[in-house]
C-alpha cells in the first residue's frame, strides 16, 4: 500500500500565528504522522510524509525556545522538500514524486488551507481506489470524493473559548477541612491545564478576601514555604486576576453570581463558563448561564461540595484534588509510596508469544502443563517462528529465563507463574481483551474502533503499574501484539458516515479461538457486587432526595468511578437490568431541550429491597451510636452491627461516599453522622411512624 503525507509547513506556521494559537512544533509535526498513519490504517514509518516549505527561512531556531523547525520535522521522519518559490510547488513535487513510472497511490493526504497545494491532486497517479484527503480550513470546492477534514480536529486545535471563575475562599478552606495540604504552585498550575482541556481560556479570576489574615486556610509552594502573603501576586503572575471581595460567605458568591451572569450575556462571551466553588447558592446562575447556550463546568471538593450542585444533571462536576496533584497532610494520612524512577516500558518482546501461546494452551486444556511439541506446534502456527528448531531454541531460553518450568524428561513445559514478566503479560492481556470483550457485549457491537479502543484503554483503572500504560503508542503496540497472537482480529472497515473511507477496528476471532470470553474476561464477582450495592443505595438516595424518578446514569457514574477499578460498573448495571431490579431509559430532562439517558430502580425487585435492609439496618446502628453519645469508629460499628472485615469496610466506604459519615480530621479510625441527611432523617422517621403504630395497636 502507498501513501503519502504532503504537510505544507510554510502555510501550517502562518496559520497557528494567524489564529493565536500557540502549539508545540514537535507535536504538531508528529500528529500529523500519526494521524495520517491511523487514516491509512498503516504503521508510521510505512507512510511517506513529506514536509514542503521554503527552508532557507527555517535555518535559525525558531522564537525563545530556541526550536529548529527544520530539524523538528527531519526527526519526526518527514522527507524535507525545499520549495522557494511557491509558483512551481506543484511542477517540483511532481517531478520529484510521482514522475515517470510511479506507481498509483492508494492514500494521498493534503495538509494545506491554500488552493494552490489542491492542484497536485490531479497530478498524481491515482486509481478509483485511491483516497484524497485534505486536512484544511475548509470544504474544497469543485473537488468531489475529496474527505475532507478541518486542520484544527487534526491539530487539537480547541474550538472553544473558556471563563474561569474562582472562589478561591471556598476552595481553600474546603481542601484544608478535607485533609490536603494546598500548594499554591500545583493547585494553579492544575487548575489552569484543566481548563485548557475545555478550550482556549480567555477570562480567569479567583475571589476571596485579600489581605485579611486568617481569611484563608494555610498555602505553601513547592519548596514547603508558607506563601498565604504571596498568593494574590503569584495569581496575577499566573494571568489570574486577584479579585478582592468583602470576608463572609456571601460576599463572594454575589460578586461572582454578578460578573458571570453579566459576562454571558455579551454576544462575544465564552462558550464554556467554569465556576471553582461547591457552594449550592449558586444553582439559579448555573441555570441562567445554561439558559443561554453556554456549557457550565463546576469544580468542587469531594466531601465539601454542595449535593444540590452534585445531583444537577444540567452540569459537569470534577474535583479539584482529581487534576490537581496535592498531597494529604501527615496528620490525616500517610504520605503515598513515591513513583519508581525510570522505570521502563513493559513492551511486547520475544518472549510474549511464548507466554501468551501457551497460556492460552494451558487454559483450553485445563492443564498444568502441555507437550512441549504442542507449544512448538502453536508456535509455527501462529507465525511467532519459522521453523521447530527455532521455536525449540526460544523455549529453551525462556525457560533459561526463569519464565517457563521445563521439564525435559517428561518432554513437557508449564508457566512460571509467579515471574512478574509473565504476570505483567497476562495481565495486560486480559485487561485489553477485558475491554473489548465487555464493549461489544453492554454496547451491542460488532467491532470496536481501534481508536476507540485504545481510548478505553487509556482509562483503564485495572492496568496500572510501573511501565504500563504509558501512552497510545504502548497501546498500539500491545494491541497489535494481540492482533499477532490471534487473540484479538484487526481489520479495516467501510466507515459508517462515509463508505468510501476504510477505518481500523478490533473484533474477536469467530473461529478457533481455545479461550471463551467469559474466561478472559475474569470478573470478580466481590467487586461487581460491591458495586451492586453502590448503585441501588446511590440511585435510591438521589431520587428520594431530588424527587425524581430516575438518576442520570452518567452522572451516577461519574460519582462511582472512584471505585470502578475497570468495567465494574457496567458489569454491574448491566446484571441490575438483566434481573430486573433497574430500568435503563431515555427520560425528559427538565434542565434541557434532549433526552438524557437515565436508571430508576424498581422498587419492588428482590435485590432492591435486600441491599436497602441492609443500607437502613446500617444507619439504625450509627444512629444508636449517636443517641448513646458513644464515639463512631470502626470497632463501635462492628460492635452494634456484627458485621465484620470487608462487609464492614465497604458499608462504612458507602456511608462517606454518600456523605452520611464524615472522616473527623486529625482523629484516626473516627467518624461523625451527618445527623440531618435527608437518608439518615428518612430512616429515623420510618422509626419513629412505626414504634408510634406500635404504641397505639
Amino acid at each position: 500500500m502507498i501513501a503519502y503525507l504532503i504537510v505544507d509547513v510554510d502555510d501550517l506556521l502562518q496559520h497557528l500565528e494567524a489564529r493565536g494559537v500557540a502549539l508545540d512544533i514537535q507535536t504538531v509535526a508528529a500528529n500529523l504522522r500519526s494521524s495520517a498513519a491511523l487514516a491509512a490504517g498503516l504503521q508510521q514509518p510505512e507512510v511517506t510524509a513529506v514536509a514542503i516549505a521554503d527552508w532557507n527561512r527555517y535555518r535559525r531556531p525558531k522564537g525563545n525556545a530556541g526550536v529548529s523547525v527544520q530539524q523538528v520535522f527531519a526527526t519526526q521522519g518527514y522527507d524535507l522538500f525545499n520549495v522557494p518559490q511557491r509558483a512551481n510547488i506543484t511542477e517540483s513535487l511532481v517531478r520529484h514524486y510521482f514522475a515517470g513510472d510511479a506507481e498509483p497511490l492508494d492514500e494521498l493526504i493534503i495538509a494545506s488551507t491554500r488552493d494552490d497545494m489542491l492542484a497536485l491532486i490531479h497530478h498524481v497517479p491515482t486509481t478509483s481506489r485511491t483516497r484524497v484527503r485534505v486536512w484544511g480550513e475548509e470544504q474544497p470546492a469543485g473537488l468531489r470524493d475529496v474527505i475532507f477534514q478541518p486542520l484544527e480536529v487534526i491539530l487539537g486545535i480547541p474550538s472553544k473559548t473558556v471563563a474561569l471563575y474562582i472562589d478561591f475562599e471556598n476552595i481553600s478552606i474546603s481542601l484544608t477541612e478535607q485533609g490536603y495540604l494546598v500548594n499554591i504552585d500545583a493547585l494553579l498550575s492544575g487548575m489552569i491545564r484543566k481548563a485548557q482541556t475545555y478550550g482556549q481560556v480567555v477570562h480567569m479570576a479567583a475571589y476571596a478576601p485579600w489581605g485579611q489574615r486568617g481569611a484563608l486556610g494555610p498555602m505553601v509552594d513547592n519548596t514547603g514555604r508558607e506563601v498565604s502573603e504571596e498568593v494574590p501576586s503569584r495569581l496575577a503572575q499566573a494571568n489570574i486576576d486577584p479579585v478582592y471581595s468583602l470576608p463572609g460567605k456571601n460576599s463572594a458568591d454575589m460578586r461572582i453570581a454578578k460578573e458571570v451572569l453579566d459576562d454571558s450575556s455579551h454576544p462575544d462571551s465564552a462558550d464554556v463558563f467554569i465556576i471553582a466553588s461547591g457552594d449550592r447558592d449558586f444553582n439559579e446562575v448555573f441555570s441562567a448561564v445554561r439558559a443561554r447556550n453556554k456549557q457550565v463546568v463546576v469544580w468542587g471538593v469531594r466531601g465539601s461540595t454542595s449535593r444540590l450542585v452534585e445531583s444537577n444533571p444540567a452540569l459537569e462536576v470534577a474535583y479539584i484534588e482529581d487534576f490537581c496533584q496535592l498531597e494529604r497532610r501527615p496528620d490525616i494520612a500517610p504520605p503515598e509510596p513515591q513513583p519508581q524512577q525510570n522505570v521502563p516500558e513493559f513492551r511486547p518482546s520475544q518472549w510474549t508469544s511464548v507466554i501468551l501461546q501457551l497460556d492460552q494452551l494451558l487454559l483450553a486444556a485445563a492443564r498444568d502443563s502441555v507437550s512441549v511439541e504442542e507449544l512448538i506446534a502453536r508456535l509455527i502456527e501462529v507465525r511467532a517462528v519459522p521453523n521447530p528448531d527455532r521455536a525449540h531454541d526460544l523455549i529453551w531460553q525462556a525457560a533459561s529465563q526463569g519464565l517457563l518450568r521445563l521439564d525435559e524428561q517428561a518432554g513437557t513445559v508449564a508457566l512460571q507463574d509467579a515471574h512478574p514478566v509473565v504476570q505483567k503479560t497476562r495481565l495486560v492481556r486480559d485487561r485489553i481483551v477485558h475491554r473489548v470483550v465487555n464493549t461489544l457485549h453492554v454496547r451491542n457491537w460488532e467491532y470496536v474502533n481501534y481508536g476507540f479502543l485504545l481510548k478505553g484503554i487509556s482509562m483503564d483503572h485495572g492496568l496500572s503499574g510501573p511501565g504500563l500504560n504509558t501512552s497510545d503508542a504502548w497501546r498500539s503496540e500491545w494491541v497489535d501484539a494481540l492482533v499477532r497472537e490471534r487473540i484479538l482480529v484487526r481489520e479495516l472497515v467501510p466507515h459508517r458516515h462515509n463508505p468510501e473511507d476504510l477505518v481500523p477496528v478490533i473484533k474477536l476471532p469467530a473461529h478457533g479461538q481455545p479461550v471463551s470470553p467469559a474466561q478472559m474476561l475474569g470478573v470478580n464477582r466481590e467487586q461487581v457486587e460491591e458495586m451492586i450495592r453502590r448503585v441501588i443505595v446511590s440511585v435510591e438516595q438521589f431520587t428520594s432526595f431530588r424527587g425524581f424518578a430516575w438518576c442520570p446514569l452518567g452522572s451516577l457514574h461519574r460519582r462511582l468511578r472512584p471505585f470502578d477499578p475497570s468495567t465494574t460498573f457496567q458489569q454491574a448495571v448491566e446484571e441490575l437490568a438483566e434481573e430486573g431490579a433497574i430500568i435503563i431509559s431515555e427520560y425528559d430532562n427538565p434542565r434541557s431541550e434532549y433526552k438524557t439517558k437515565g436508571i430508576s430502580l424498581v422498587e419492588h425487585a428482590p435485590r432492591v429491597q435486600h441491599v436497602l435492609g441492609e443500607r437502613n439496618a446500617f444507619i439504625r446502628a450509627l444512629l444508636e451510636l449517636y443517641d448513646q453519645r458513644r464515639p463512631i469508629t470502626r470497632e463501635t460499628i462492628r460492635e452494634v452491627t456484627g458485621l465484620e472485615g470487608a462487609d464492614l469496610d465497604l458499608w462504612i466506604s458507602i456511608m462517606q461516599a454518600e456523605n452520611v459519615l464524615k472522616a473527623v480530621p486529625g482523629q484516626h479510625d473516627r467518624y461523625s453522622l451527618f445527623r440531618t441527611h435527608h437518608t439518615v432523617c428518612m430512616v429515623a422517621d420510618e422509626d419513629e411512624a412505626a414504634a408510634a403504630d406500635a404504641e397505639e395497636t
